[in-house]
């Protein structure tokens, strides 16, 4: 299920149910879904509007399917007194993957992060379980 063309933007509110499902494939593959609590509402009230607790991206085929999402946060400031944008999360769904998705929402993550001024993004990963990636 290839994608001809993906659009990266921002999440929107109405993005909430795919990005659960997507959130709960990745809990899955890093082997923590049976803790998983987050809902749609959840994140509906924590990552959109005035008091958002992060930055949310999405890949968004032709077809209006989302393929992957990015979950970032800032650290204000640190030795250099500039913030930080932290990659929390990374994701493209497994029909998705091998067209460069990920380098797209890593590019727009890297635009954002120059919007506000952020002196690095820095990225801290799981090593790969065994078995390796798909």
């Amino acid at each position: 299920m290839a994608i001809e063309r993906c659009t990266v933007r921002a999440a929107r509110p109405d993005d909430a149910d795919a990005l659960i499902g997507m959130m709960r494939a990745l809990a899955a593959f890093e082997g923590y879904l049976t803790q998983f609590r987050a809902t749609a509402g959840d994140l509906r009230a924590r990552a959109f509007g005035r008091d958002a607790q992060c930055g949310m991206l999405v890949a968004q085929g032709d077809d209006g399917a989302l393929a992957g999402y990015a979950v970032w946060l800032v650290q204000p400031f640190t030795y250099d007194l500039r913030p930080t944008v932290i990659l929390k999360e990374l994701f493209v769904d497994t029909a998705y993957r091998r067209d460069g998705i990920a380098s797209h929402l890593l590019a727009r993550l890297r635009c954002e992060g120059e919007r506000i001024g952020a002196g690095q993004v820095t990225w801290l990963v799981l090593p790969v379980p065994d078995g390796g990636l798909d």
